[in-house]
């Protein structure tokens, strides 16, 4: 090798490293830049409401401030709600997703490639145009504040059916012919041998639905008017009203209690988060 190949060599290194180290740099700072409020949420929370904008690493440690939002409002039972609420949307959309993605990918029938467009032009339709519409059937159903009415229109998911029905696609036809053979039927085969092969995809699924509406506020906000029906996100917004008094500790404390079980399960279960959604993406 020459010495000008020796130097290009040196000089794309160079470059490769230079690229590199920026970009590493980059995702720093944008993690960093993410995670900020948090940091300043946890700080908050565990301090007196003296220390809130006072970084003092001797700062008293306490949890007062958990007990005064604890206190302070139903955040059990707001809890208990979103736990109910999201359990039942997650229960819901596995069931007739992955029916209606098994027919989809399985059967062939007059209309189904219609159908299945108009299936994803709901991927196209944002969920906050409909909330009048929605309104307006719950109150006609007479299911306005209650927890099925947060939970009732996001149980048919188009996202949740064209991924489980890309899944089911790419299952081999074979397997389903030799379950035949064997006497099961069309439960049977969907049970037995489309959902283990797609067990990833469900988890991947399942985490993204779990999130999201244990996180959804607007909806919720609208449809739900009393205790017994709120959930955390909105019992967050009600008890750090204007009306409450503007206690950052406190109030940061509570974001905590909301937060924690995503945060603690995140934690605890992250390496099985990534594998997931890596086996999802992969197929």
């Amino acid at each position: 090798m020459s010495a000008r190949d020796n130097e290009s060599v040196m000089a794309g290194a160079e470059e490769a490293w230079f690229w590199h180290g920026l970009t590493t740099a980059g995702a720093w700072l944008l993690a960093l830049i993410w995670v900020a409020p948090l940091l300043y949420a946890i700080w908050t929370a565990f301090h007196p409401a003296a220390y809130a904008v006072r970084f003092d690493l001797t700062a008293p440690l306490t949890l007062e401030n958990f007990a005064e939002a604890w206190a302070a409002a139903p955040f059990a039972r707001y809890l208990l709600n979103s736990f109910i609420l999201v359990t039942m949307i997650l229960a819901g959309q596995l069931l007739l997703c992955t029916l209606a993605a098994y027919a989809f990918a399985r059967f062939d029938f007059i209309g189904r490639d219609i159908l299945f467009i108009m299936v994803l032009l709901q991927l196209m339709i944002m969920p906050d145009v409909l909330i009048v519409e929605n309104y307006r059937t719950m109150g006609q159903l007479g299911l306005i504040d209650t927890i099925t009415a947060i939970g009732l229109p996001y149980m048919g998911s188009a996202f949740g059916i064209f991924l489980l029905r890309q899944t089911f696609k790419s299952i081999p036809q074979e397997l389903e012919d030799a379950a035949r053979v064997e006497g099961a039927g069309i439960l049977q085969i969907l049970w037995k041998v489309y959902v283990p092969l797609a067990r990833p995809v469900y988890v991947a699924y399942g985490l993204v639905s779990i999130s999201h509406h244990w996180n959804n506020f607007l909806w919720p906000l609208i449809v739900t008017n009393s205790v017994e029906t709120r959930p955390v996100t909105v019992g967050l917004q009600v008890f750090s009203s204007v009306d409450q008094g503007i206690n950052w500790s406190v109030i940061t404390a509570a974001t905590l209690l909301t937060s924690g079980p995503l945060l603690i399960a995140f934690l605890l279960f992250q390496r099985q988060f990534v594998q997931s959604f890596m086996r999802a993406g992969i197929k």
